[in-house]
């Protein structure tokens, strides 16, 4: 059976219409060896249903599940325990089948959980306003970046050599088409942020400067003096958070004056899920808001003095010229903010700053057992439940051999960071509560082992 329901006729005319003469020509533009000539080797034709959850329940049991060995990575992308109420609730009907709504006002629910989701958002954040999510964290900086170009009217942005790889990668990839100039760098393997480096850097043609909070190597800075030589020059601060658990038990970027905060709310209510789906999130001081990408629900009042929300703000491309939208990519992730919602709410803030600190003194009972290992440096000394170790050889090898023997033991910087030879012995190590005192013990007997 096709899932494309078209006679050859259809295919015909809608080629003869493009000036196509076959549906091969729509594909030039991609090379002649990575396309797929013939059957994909190895699969059958057909097969029952029974072989093939069969087949494909063997191929799961190839994956190292996150939940039975020893975790210990991050890097972006953070195992929290997500209470079951969480996925009870976004199951239900109303919500699973929700898509966005095109006549806003008639869906009072989704309105309603998507108001309350921009105002805890804008409250973990600092930030005056927060819109009613992006599509996920990496997307999210780049819409930053975007914004400050459009609301200071300069093309040069300063990335921290603390921001995350794929953040940069993202924003490389964008800024190709529109003519954003960023100046970026590595990290360095040190317990100091580049902060003063960023200062340094700011000139009056810098639109704004990305800094991640806590940055890639799980370090922590007060962005306070960044945000003030940022506004010296007309220039933006943007903050990164990609482990939003740290809000609550550290400064929020609002606090320290950033103009955009950006982050993943992966951690909050949304499981790893092979990388995805995730939700960004987006704030920003109240003045820029019309800079914003993305929709802004708001709440008023109905003809009878009744409590009603409604779609504020909508600068998305599909409700209005495309070459005057914000944005073309601000996809709101609405059942991931959802279940972000409803974990948050069940925590509230009491809830999140007990989690964030055991979070956080889990991670300084690890750091100091891993430190006690030979050869083995902390190279983090302020975090929250991330730190970065320098191992007394390559990280990659031993991350690849403690994984065979069921301990996930961090992300190596040599992953991230194939040419930084320099950074190739780093070790980024990510506790949360759903760490115990067995899983570090188990990882510094193993790191004993492997590395004597």
């Amino acid at each position: 059976m096709r899932y494309l329901p078209l006679t050859q006729p259809d295919r015909d005319a809608m080629l003869e219409v493009i000036g196509a003469a076959s549906i091969d020509d729509l594909f030039v533009d991609v090379p002649e060896a990575a396309r797929l000539s013939g059957a994909i080797h190895g699969l059958p034709n057909h097969a029952s249903e029974l072989a093939v959850e069969r087949h494909m329940t063997a191929l799961a049991r190839q994956n190292t599940v996150a939940g039975e060995v020893p975790f210990f990575l991050g890097a972006g992308a953070y195992r929290h325990h997500v209470p079951a109420s969480v996925d009870h609730l976004i199951q239900r009907g109303e919500f699973l089948t929700a898509y966005t709504p095109y006549q806003p006002e008639i869906a009072q629910g989704t309105l309603q959980m998507l108001f309350e989701f921009q105002t805890q958002v804008a409250r973990l954040l600092g930030t005056d306003v927060a819109n009613a999510s992006m599509y996920d964290g990496s997307t999210a900086c780049w819409e930053a970046i975007g914004m400050a170009r459009r609301i200071t009217r300069k093309s040069k942005a300063i990335l921290s050599g603390g921001l995350h790889p794929h953040y940069v990668s993202v924003a490389k990839t964008m800024a190709k088409y529109t003519g954003d100039t960023l100046e970026t760098a590595t990290p360095q393997l040190t317990a100091d942020t580049d902060i003063d480096t960023l200062i340094a850097s700011i000139d009056a043609e810098t639109s704004c400067v990305v800094v991640q909070y806590p940055d890639i190597l799980g370090r922590i800075a007060d962005l306070t003096p960044l945000a003030d030589a940022c506004h010296a020059h007309k220039a933006l601060l943007i903050a990164v958070v990609t482990e939003p658990v740290a809000l609550g038990a550290i400064r929020s970027p609002g606090e320290m004056d950033a103009d955009i905060v950006v982050g993943e709310g992966q951690s909050i209510g949304v499981g790893l899920q092979f990388g995805g789906p995730y939700v960004g999130l987006m704030g920003c001081k109240e003045k820029y808001i019309r800079q914003m990408p993305g929709r802004f629900c708001g709440e008023t009042v109905d003809a009878n003095g009744k409590r009603g929300f409604v779609l504020t703000l909508s600068t998305r491309e599909q409700h209005i010229r495309r070459e005057k939208a914000t944005s073309n990519i601000c996809t709101n992730s609405g059942l991931c903010a959802l279940a972000f919602s409803i974990h948050m709410t069940l925590l509230g803030e009491a809830g999140l700053r007990r989690l964030a600190g055991i979070n956080h003194a889990g991670a300084c009972r690890a750091a100091d057992r891993l430190a006690q290992v030979p050869g083995v440096e902390l190279v983090t000394q302020s975090f929250f439940n991330e730190f970065t170790l320098k191992l007394p050889t390559e990280a990659r090898p031993v991350v690849r051999t403690l994984a065979d023997r069921g301990i996930l033991a961090g992300v190596s910087l040599g992953r991230l960071y194939p040419d930084e030879a320099g950074l190739a012995n780093g070790l980024i190590v990510a506790v949360t509560e759903t760490t115990t005192a067995e899983d570090v013990e188990t990882l510094a007997a193993a790191l004993e082992e492997v590395l004597a």
